[in-house]
C-alpha cells in the first residue's frame, strides 16, 4: 500500500521512544502490508496485553453463532455461584458490554491468581458489584476474560483457551497464543518500560488515581506485591496460562490474521463470523464516560468500537487495543484488518497516538 510504509518510517524516524514496532494490514484475506522496525522482526512475539481480549470475544461470538451461548440468558444460569451478592440478573450481554460492575476483588488478587482465569473466576463469584449492574459501564480490565471464560467452561466443559486453539489458532496457524508453548519461547521479547518526556511525566502524575479507586481496583493496583503492568507478560506463568484478559502472546501478523479470518476469511475459506454476528458484536452497547477509566469509551459486545475515536475507521469495525500501544481491528465496510504492535510501552496506554496516522494512511492507500 503506497503511503503506509512512508508513514510508518516517518513516525519511527522521529520518535526515539518507540523502537520495535510491527505493522500488518490485510486487504480482505490478502496480507498487503508487513513492516517492522529495529528491535523486532516480523516473527518476534510480544505480550499483547488487552489485545488478548479480541481472541476471547471471537471465541464467544462463534459460540453464540453456533447457538451454544445465548446473549440474553443470565450468567448465573450457566454458572450458579455467580448469582451471589445480587448478581443473579446479569446477562451475558451485559457482562460482555462491561456493565456487570464486577471489575475486581475488594482485597485484590495475589500474583499467582491473576495469571489464572479459573482462579480469578472462583474468587469473583462471591464478589459484590462495584455499581448497580446494567446501569453504568466500566472497563473490566483484568477479569473480563476470566468471567466470560467461566461461562464458556460451564456451558461446554472446555476452557476458552481450548476453544481458541481448536477454532482459531491451529486451523489458521495464527501467531497469537493463549498459552505459549515452550518451543516458541525463544521468539518472545519482553516489553520495555515507558520513557515519558518531562511533560508526559507531569501529565501522568497529575492523572494518577488512588489504588483504591475503581481504576486501581480494575487493574489490581491495590493488591500487595502487584507489579508494573508493562512487566505482566514477563512471567512464564502468564505466558503459559494464556490469561484471556491480558496474557496473550503474539505478533502483528497473528493479530491481523485473526481479524482477517473472522471478517473476510483466509486461505480461500469463508469468514468465521456471519455478517449478522459481526454486526451484533460490533454494535455499540455501552457509550459515554467509562467509570473505570474516567474517559469517553464505546464498547460493543466486548470489543472496542472505534468510529467515535478514529474517524478514519468505518462504522461496524471491531477490535481491541493493548496497553503497550497496540491496536488490532477488522473494518468490514472498508474491507481491511489492521494490527500495530510496539515493544516500548506507550504513553498514555492503550492504542498509541500514532495509530491515528497509520490508520488514515491505510484508508488513503485503498483509494
Amino acid at each position: 500500500m503506497v503511503g503506509v510504509r512512508e508513514e510508518f518510517a516517518a513516525f519511527l524516524g522521529g520518535e526515539e521512544h518507540a523502537p520495535g514496532a510491527q505493522l500488518v494490514v490485510h486487504q480482505g484475506g490478502e496480507r498487503v502490508v508487513d513492516l517492522w522496525s529495529d528491535g523486532v522482526t516480523g516473527e518476534s512475539l510480544l505480550g499483547v496485553f488487552s489485545s488478548t481480549k479480541g481472541a476471547a470475544y471471537l471465541v464467544t461470538a462463534l459460540l453464540v453463532q453456533d447457538g451454544v451461548l445465548d446473549l440474553d440468558r443470565t450468567v448465573a444460569s450457566y454458572w450458579p455461584d455467580f448469582a451471589a451478592e445480587g448478581k443473579g440478573g446479569i446477562t451475558l450481554r451485559e457482562l460482555l458490554a462491561h456493565r456487570a460492575g464486577v471489575i475486581g476483588l475488594d482485597a485484590g488478587f495475589p500474583p499467582e491468581e491473576v495469571a489464572d482465569d479459573r482462579a480469578i473466576a472462583a474468587r469473583l463469584a462471591g464478589q459484590r458489584p462495584f455499581w448497580q449492574p446494567g446501569r453504568f459501564f466500566g472497563y473490566h480490565a483484568f477479569v473480563i476474560g476470566a468471567l466470560v471464560g467461566e461461562v464458556v467452561f460451564r456451558a461446554t466443559g472446555r476452557t476458552l483457551q481450548e476453544w481458541y486453539e481448536e477454532r482459531l489458532r491451529a486451523p489458521y496457524g495464527l501467531d497469537l497464543w493463549l498459552g505459549l508453548p515452550e518451543s516458541e519461547e525463544p521468539r518472545f521479547l519482553t516489553t520495555l518500560p515507558m520513557l515519558p518526556t518531562p511533560e508526559q511525566a507531569a501529565e501522568i502524575e497529575a492523572a494518577a488515581s488512588s489504588p483504591y479507586s475503581l481504576g486501581g481496583i480494575a487493574f489490581n493496583a491495590h493488591a500487595p506485591d502487584n507489579g508494573e503492568l508493562y512487566d505482566f507478560p514477563s512471567s512464564r506463568a502468564v505466558r503459559a496460562g494464556g490469561q484471556a484478559s491480558a496474557g496473550g502472546i503474539g505478533s502483528a501478523r497473528g493479530l491481523a490474521d485473526m481479524y482477517a479470518a473472522a471478517a473476510f476469511g483466509l486461505d480461500g475459506r469463508s469468514p468465521l463470523l456471519k455478517p449478522d454476528t459481526a454486526a451484533e458484536f460490533a454494535r455499540i452497547h455501552s457509550e459515554g464516560k467509562d467509570l473505570v477509566s474516567g474517559q469517553p469509551q464505546a464498547f460493543g459486545l466486548g470489543f472496542h468500537t472505534y468510529g467515535p475515536h478514529f474517524r478514519s475507521v468505518g462504522a461496524g469495525a471491531f477490535g481491541h487495543s493493548g496497553a503497550a500501544g497496540f491496536l488490532a481491528l477488522a473494518d468490514p465496510r472498508q474491507g481491511y484488518s489492521y494490527a500495530y504492535t510496539r515493544r516500548r510501552y506507550a504513553f498514555p496506554g492503550g492504542a498509541a497516538p500514532e495509530n491515528a496516522r497509520l490508520l488514515w494512511s491505510v484508508v488513503r492507500a485503498r483509494g
